[in-house]
C-alpha cells in the first residue's frame, strides 16, 4: 500500500508515518502537490557479493549478461600510480 502526505502533514504525523513504514508500506511526501520524497523501510543487505548481485538484478537495478556468472577472485596487488610517481621522484 502507498500513502501520500503533504510535508506539513508528514511533520505533524511523523510517528504515524514511521509506524506505516515499519509495517512495510511506502510513504510519499509531497510539497505543493508534487512528490518530493519517498520513505520506505531499509532493506537488509545480503551477506555475499553473489547474493547482493542477485538482489540488485531482482530489483531491476542491474541487468545480467545472460551468461553464467564466473566466480569472483581478488585482483593481483601491484604498486599503484602514486607509488610509482613517488618512487620516480625519490620520495
Amino acid at each position: 500500500m502507498h500513502t501520500t502526505y503533504s510535508a506539513s502533514d508528514a511533520k505533524r504525523r511523523f510517528s504515524e508515518v514511521l509506524r506505516q513504514v515499519r509495517d512495510g508500506k511506502t510513504v510519499t511526501v509531497s510539497y505543493r502537490g508534487k512528490p518530493v520524497a519517498e520513505i520506505r523501510a531499509i532493506r537488509e543487505s545480503p551477506e555475499t557479493m553473489e547474493a547482493r548481485l542477485d538482489d540488485l538484478e531482482q530489483q531491476g537495478i542491474l541487468v545480467g549478461s545472460g551468461e553464467p556468472r564466473r566466480p569472483m577472485t581478488p585482483m593481483e596487488r601491484r604498486p599503484g600510480a602514486l607509488k610509482r610517481f613517488l618512487a620516480e621522484r625519490g620520495v
